[in-house]
């Protein structure tokens, strides 16, 4: 399998935006955002479904986005993942509201320790097939931990070969945001791509830092076609000047998508 382009809708106070993922952490500066859409979710799920990028993935930041996320599993019924919020009550839910999978991070981690009955719980509710894991984290020295709840607390979950191969048992994918690097356009976090490569068995999608086309290159390379990437601010219809929509859509059906 070749290194593919993943899509993404980040919802924040009901729009599409771009956020500089580590400006969650920064209260006296307050949240920056690249980006703020004049269109809906559902125009970019719409656009997606046009395209045919199978597994993009909407994230709701925050409260108050259920509506927003929902116009955009309308306009790409099973097209589309949907992460954010996501927990064992809701999340069946979400997949008769037309998500492709749910993707759940924070649930997983109360008080910042990864809860085995909490993921047995979701599986129970919507299969490892309908399942992936958000295991968004920021490095430390040669480790990376989760990061949850909008990246503010950081757990004692270390992204691992052995973690990894333990949760593959209960999902059929892996989110990972380098939050670090999220909305920074600055570069992926080269070493975090090659560890995802050689130790995830199952999907995996890494976002975070990309800054030109040929990053789609740069990761099918590090991970040996394991790993997938998400653009999400760099990208020109994002309001990004460095990585065209076109050429991505064009990498994947180069690639046989």
């Amino acid at each position: 399998m070749p290194t593919l382009f993943r899509p993404c809708i980040d919802i924040h106070d009901g729009k599409v935006k771009q956020i500089i993922g580590s400006s969650f952490q920064d209260k006296a500066a307050g949240l920056k955002t690249n980006f703020v859409a004049n269109r809906g979710a559902d125009y970019y799920a719409g656009r997606y479904r046009h395209d045919s990028l199978w597994g993009g993935h909407v994230i709701q930041i925050g409260p108050g986005n259920g509506a927003a996320a929902r116009t955009s599993l309308a306009a790409w019924p099973t097209g589309l993942q949907l992460g954010g919020g996501v927990n064992a009550e809701n999340a069946l839910q979400w997949i008769q509201d037309g998500a492709r999978k749910v993707i759940v991070t924070s649930y997983l981690f109360p008080d910042g320790h990864f809860s085995e009955e909490r993921l047995k719980e979701m599986v129970s509710v919507v299969t490892p097939g309908r399942l992936v894991i958000d295991l968004s984290c920021r490095r430390k020295d040669d480790s990376w931990f989760v990061a949850t709840n909008k990246w503010q607390t950081m757990t004692d979950f270390e992204v691992s070969k052995e973690n990894l191969d333990h949760l593959s048992q209960y999902c059929s994918e892996f989110l990972v945001h380098a939050v670090d690097k999220e909305g920074m356009c600055n570069g992926i976090d080269e070493d975090l791509v090659k560890v995802l490569g050689e130790w995830s068995t199952i999907n995996c999608t890494y976002a975070g830092g990309a800054q030109d086309i040929s990053d789609l290159e740069l990761v099918d390379k590090l991970s040996n076609g394991k790993v997938d990437l998400a653009i999400g601010s760099a990208l020109d219809i994002f309001g990004g000047d460095k990585v065209k929509y076109e050429e991505c859509v064009a990498w994947n059906r180069s690639k046989g998508y």
